[in-house]
């Protein structure tokens, strides 16, 4: 029984460093995929200006179809007056003539504007490009750092996957079943040190006739408090 103890409190050691490792690696990810998603909000943020630009200038091209055709009316209906030989028809004219320079004008003010808009919405797509540009760079590298280290953890992760596999071949499957259950319940420590007379696991006084069991090391002995097993560290008691 001396020989478990031993290899379950070598399997502990194990499991915990490789919780450790495991948990730095989702940390590393999480730091990845924040990354990733950082450059999509930013590569769709530039998408979606130039969505509007392309809407923006659509609208400057309408409104400049409208001119136009309202320009040629103008020139239409002027080159009917020359031929109106009533007043009250040439007055009806002349009145669609006022009107349709008044909407020539508000068109001009409309194109001027959609082309200002394009013009301006055109500097903010070159200055989200450029911060684009930087930030995938800066990513890169930092991705390229934060990958080398998920390789390096797998490779931990693995030596330390072939040490459990080895030390659990070693034990009997009993005491492998109440020790996985220990991991569960117990956040991950399912071994702990009795030293003077208290489990250091719950830090609870330990029974006398208990503790002096440990001892001797025939048997595998739980914390009646905590249930975790015991173990004596015996160069450390003195």
């Amino acid at each position: 029984m001396q020989k478990n103890l031993k290899v379950l409190t070598e399997l502990q050691e194990i499991d915990l460093k490789a919780d450790g490792l495991r948990g730095e690696k989702e940390v590393v990810l999480g730091e990845i995929a924040a990354l990733e998603q950082k450059l999509n909000e930013a590569a769709e943020a530039v998408a979606a200006k130039n969505a509007e630009l392309e809407t923006v200038q659509a609208e400057k091209d309408d409104v400049e179809a409208n001119l136009a055709t309202e320009v040629d009316n103008i020139v239409r209906s002027e080159a009917r007056l020359k031929e109106i030989k009533t007043q009250k028809e040439y007055q009806a004219v002349s009145k669609e003539i006022t009107s349709a320079k008044k909407l020539k004008q508000e068109l001009e003010e409309q194109a001027l504007q959609k082309l200002a808009r394009a013009d301006e919405i055109k500097g903010e797509i070159a200055a989200m490009e450029a911060d684009l540009k930087a930030l995938e760079e800066n990513s890169a590298a930092r991705k390229a750092d934060l990958d080398a280290r998920v390789g390096e953890l797998d490779a931990a992760i693995a030596t330390d996957n072939a040490a459990r596999e080895a030390a659990v071949k070693s034990l009997p499957a009993s005491v492998m079943k109440r020790y996985n259950t220990l991991r569960v319940q117990r956040r991950g420590i399912a071994v702990v040190e009795a030293r003077d007379g208290s489990c250091l696991g719950c830090n609870m006084q330990l029974p006398p006739q208990l503790y002096n069991s440990l001892f001797r090391g025939d048997d595998l002995i739980t914390c009646p408090h905590c249930q975790r097993v015991l173990v004596l560290k015996i160069e450390a008691q003195g």
